[in-house]
């Protein structure tokens, strides 16, 4: 286990790395939403919007993580189960929620992370590409449960809860599963009816109650996702980041009350 736990610790830099950059501690976004609800092209689109997408890495203000970098490696019985599609990915035991913890903690901190990237094809992380994620003012961690555990949820300034019907969710899902994630179709349904629809019940949709934006359709909702990009821009704001910051930590801590973004048609 122990050996486990070093393969699986981040490279959390410190100290001389950082004595001549200004700690940045960033305004933490939580995005949350069911399987294929289109949480990361939120994400991508709040990128594009503020000019972050095609920046170079070092020095983008706003950076995204997904949730699937924290999967636990699995024992041997495990992954052969995976193999065959029957292992749940959807369950909050499949997450290591103390590395989570303690990464998005150092993340507050100011400090330089590496998180590795997840191998859909082998469910395993790869260490050989690892994300590193740099001090930031604005940070999106996606994930179907980002906001079941709590002492993570509680580390969030803002949570977004993308809610997409469960049918477009489906016919999302089935192609990606099927050409980037090379599984067949029986294995794809058979999954999401074992595993992934009873899941998303049971742990992540109680989970939009959390939420201080609900943003209906996701992506597409383009009013929802311009209002965010607006309230991100007056943290990014030249001059007066920490401020904004601060200002806009203390409104949405102080605030129980969930705000849901529609477009009327």
């Amino acid at each position: 286990m122990e050996n486990l736990r070093e393969k699986q610790s981040l490279s959390l830099q410190n100290g001389d790395d950082l004595k001549d950059e200004q700690i940045k501690t960033p305004f933490l976004i939580g995005v949350s939403g069911g399987t294929a609800s289109g949480k990361s092209t939120v994400c991508k689109k709040i990128m594009e919007q503020l000019g972050q997408a095609d920046m170079d890495h070092t020095q983008r203000q706003v950076v995204t993580i997904s949730q699937d970098s924290f999967y636990r490696e699995l024992t041997p019985a495990e992954n052969l189960k995976a193999q065959k599609g029957l292992f749940n990915f959807d369950h909050p035991d499949a997450f290591n929620e103390q590395l989570m913890f303690e990464t998005l903690q150092s993340i507050l901190k100011g400090l330089k992370v590496d998180i590795p990237s997840y191998d859909y094809r082998t469910n395993s992380l790869d260490f050989q590409n690892k994300l590193t994620i740099y001090p930031a003012d604005v940070v999106l961690f996606e994930g179907i449960l980002v906001f079941y555990f709590p002492k993570i949820r509680d580390l969030f300034h803002m949570k977004l809860f993308v809610d997409t019907d469960s049918d477009t969710r489906l016919a999302r899902r089935v192609p990606r599963d099927i050409n980037e994630r090379g599984r067949d179709l029986d294995a794809v349904l058979t999954q999401y009816m074992t595993f992934v629809k009873p899941a998303f019940e049971e742990f992540c949709s109680p989970t939009k109650k959390f939420a201080d934006v609900i943003i209906p359709r996701g992506a597409d909702n383009t009013v929802a996702i311009d209002l965010i990009v607006h309230h991100i821009g007056e943290i990014l704001r030249p001059g007066g980041s920490t401020n904004n910051l601060n200002a806009a930590t203390s409104h949405t801590t102080n605030s129980s009350s969930t705000v849901t973004m529609k477009r009327e048609h």
